[in-house]
């Protein structure tokens, strides 16, 4: 059962960091963090077509990053905190796993 869990929580990692690999992708993660907007608006902003910003708020969507509903035909879409709080705690223990590597180097070549 612990190995599901394992996984899980890297495909969740992977999905994250793929979606947070885009800077465009970040830019709408920031807008919607700061208040729900529709894809529409989110699309004025941008020098691409509709449907490619459509396709990068399918992928924060996807990674669970951000949330959508609909109002009549418009889709509003708003971020989701504790998936970002969720991502900076995976970062922190990933930054505690390398400093406590790096500290054992340190006490290596100390004693070396």
């Amino acid at each position: 059962m612990l190995v599901l869990v394992i996984e899980h929580d890297e495909d969740r990692a992977d999905a994250f960091f793929h979606a947070l690999s885009d800077r465009t992708r970040r830019d709408i993660l920031r807008r919607v963090l700061a208040g729900e907007h529709s894809v529409t608006a989110l699309a004025a902003s941008y020098d691409m077509s509709f449907a490619a910003v459509q396709k990068h708020v399918a992928v924060l969507e996807r990674a669970g990053l951000l949330t959508k509903r609909r109002v009549g035909r418009e889709q509003l879409a708003s971020g989701d905190v504790d998936a970002v709080r969720s991502v900076a705690s995976m970062l922190s223990e990933l930054e505690e796993v390398w400093r406590g590597r790096i500290d054992r180097i340190e006490e290596l070549i100390q004693e070396g």
